[in-house]
């Protein structure tokens, strides 16, 4: 067994271990959405750290929300943007005032 297995293995335990917990703590409904998961689609629902950090998983679950896979993956690619842009929401851009069909008319009926 390679180092990188044992420590897959760790983690997937790990996370095995809050997901249970989260999903006796919350009811199945994913917090975005409002989608309502059962046994058979359970799969998924993920659990969501609020923080971003996977090692923080405190009993009372509150770094923890469950969001199904789609919600869950446009968490983290808004996180990813934050990290990369220093924001999510657009910045404001100044109204173009260049007009480029002013002339228009004038090159139109321009004797050819």
């Amino acid at each position: 067994m390679s180092k990188n297995s044992g420590g897959a293995q760790a983690y997937q335990q790990q996370e095995q271990g809050y997901r249970d917990k989260a999903l006796k703590m919350y009811p199945w409904v994913c917090g975005r959405c409002a989608r309502e998961f059962v046994h058979s689609n359970l799969r998924e629902l993920t659990v969501h750290h609020v923080d971003h950090n996977h090692s923080n998983n405190p009993s009372d679950g509150s770094n923890w929300e469950l969001l199904c896979i789609y919600c869950h993956d446009n968490e983290h690619n808004k996180f990813h943007e934050f990290v990369l842009y220093g924001g999510t929401t657009e910045q404001k851009v100044a109204a173009a005032t260049h007009n480029p069909f002013a002339d228009l008319k004038a090159l139109l009926n321009k004797p050819k």
